[in-house]
């Protein structure tokens, strides 16, 4: 190569990197903000489905750890030796029958993807979230780094991960994926070889699919092993901001390393209440987060759970009140059967909480969290949310007695969501009194929470 000409290829690349807003390290990755659609959802969906979802077990009762009631660890269970896998394992399958045996059993017959993006729709959820590929490293798209274990090339033998993205698009949704960044049985993941699986598989793979079905969120997990140096998240992030298709919308969470959750990456997330690290997620939280959690105790579908073992309509709704108020999104998990049916109660909750956003949307999507409201003791049943001047009282339990609410001055006006009954305010001594109507059961606008509007009442 002349002298020159090298000389002008070195501007040039040089000249290309500073141009690019974001470089591979967290102080600039972490300047990025949360695009803004993802933080005005405030509600999705999460979908665990795989090759777990054959065997469909998890004990329910007989242990107390989150993690240990999960289905989709199925693998890993028998990996370690235990007992209650094992001894599950060994009575339905026999002594020979491996995980990988589940592969062609996982062939997902029943699977509509136009019918689950609708119920997602009625739903009230706003986004999609599927696992492209769990620990177990089994890819619902046909990924040329995972052959003869993905969904077209055994089993369903079909592109499951692309059927859903053209569904939920249609169906005027966000669509995302879940990737493992680990995977328990690759011969590449371990110490000694760990950098190899990083730039011969996991990004690439990354890559992949991120190419191919253009991701509006990419929901990473398996971090807790390595560093995000080790995994060189911030390289990937680099390429994903600054030259993916998706570079504009992409939104991330915060596990790209086992020092990274709650501290670097997107948003951060908790799961089943659970937090890693506290920092920026609590009461009042300021950074965007996310908490995700199955129905029931497990996100793959586990067909030893019973009602006593799910959220009630009642209790999830609640559940989405409680995470929007306090500025987080909620990404409630289905587990869907093998065979791609979403389990009727599954299906029955998700409608009941569309419903309830039918009447009372406005005080979620969209929202932010009123970070002058009362401490949650003061008022344990009633929460804020907050759009523009506008402020929103949810009460999960009808107020039976005038509702103060603090530190606001005299509204525009008062309504109840859903009713066209007058709703009667008294402003004074820092604050206003809200008057409960008198409504009954048959006029009552919704169920399981009200939601009285009081425009223009904030500063």
């Amino acid at each position: 190569m002349k002298p020159l000409f090298a000389s002008l290829l070195a501007f040039l690349i040089v000249a290309e990197l500073a141009a690019q807003p974001y470089q591979a390290n967290w102080e600039s990755l972490d300047q990025r903000e949360v695009p803004q659609w993802w933080r005005d959802a405030k509600f999705g969906i999460f979908i665990h489905w795989g090759p777990y979802s054959v065997p469909a077990y998890a004990p329910v009762d007989e242990v107390e750890g989150i993690y240990e009631k999960y289905a989709e660890h199925y693998e890993n269970r028998l990996k370690g030796g235990n007992k209650l896998f094992t001894d599950y394992h060994r009575a339905t399958y026999g002594e020979h029958f491996t995980y990988s045996d589940f592969a062609p059993m996982f062939n997902a017959e029943h699977f509509d993807a136009a019918k689950w993006a609708d119920l997602f729709k009625r739903a009230g959820a706003r986004y999609v979230v599927l696992t492209s590929k769990h620990h177990d490293g089994f890819c619902l798209w046909p990924s040329r780094y995972s052959p003869k274990w993905n969904s077209m090339e055994i089993g369903a033998n079909r592109d499951l991960a692309g059927e859903l993205t053209q569904a939920v698009r249609d169906a005027g949704l966000h669509m995302g994926f879940y990737y493992s960044l680990l995977e328990w049985s690759h011969p590449l993941y371990k110490k000694e070889t760990i950098e190899q699986w990083v730039d011969t598989y996991m990004i690439p793979q990354m890559k992949e699919l991120v190419n191919a079905y253009r991701p509006e969120v990419l929901f990473s997990d398996g971090e807790w092993d390595y560093t995000s140096e080790t995994l060189k998240s911030a390289d990937f992030l680099a390429w994903l901001y600054n030259e993916s298709p998706v570079k504009e919308t992409v939104v991330v969470n915060d596990r790209w390393g086992k020092e990274t959750r709650s501290k670097h990456g997107g948003y951060y997330t908790t799961e089943y209440d659970l937090v890693h690290n506290d920092k920026g997620i609590g009461d009042k939280a300021t950074h965007p987060w996310e908490e995700s959690r199955g129905i029931g105790t497990s996100y793959g579908y586990n067909q030893f759970e019973t009602t006593a073992h799910y959220f009630s309509s009642k209790q999830l709704v609640d559940l989405l009140i409680d995470k929007v108020s306090n500025g987080g999104n909620l990404l409630l998990n289905v587990g869907p059967r093998a065979n791609g049916l979403i389990p009727v109660i599954m299906e029955q909750r998700l409608l009941d909480i569309g419903r309830w956003l039918q009447v009372n949307g406005e005080a979620i999507y969209g929202t932010r969290a009123w970070l002058e409201r009362p401490a949650a003791e003061a008022q344990p049943d009633v929460y804020y949310t907050r759009k523009g001047n506008d402020l929103y009282v949810i009460c999960k339990q009808w107020p039976t007695a005038p509702l103060r609410v603090p530190g606001v001055k005299r509204p525009l006006s008062v309504s109840l969501l859903g009713s066209p009954v007058a709703v009667k305010a008294k402003a004074g001594g820092g604050g206003l009194t809200i008057t409960p109507p008198a409504v009954t059961p048959a006029t009552m606008p919704c169920e399981h929470a009200w939601v009285f509007k009081l425009e223009a009442v904030l500063e």
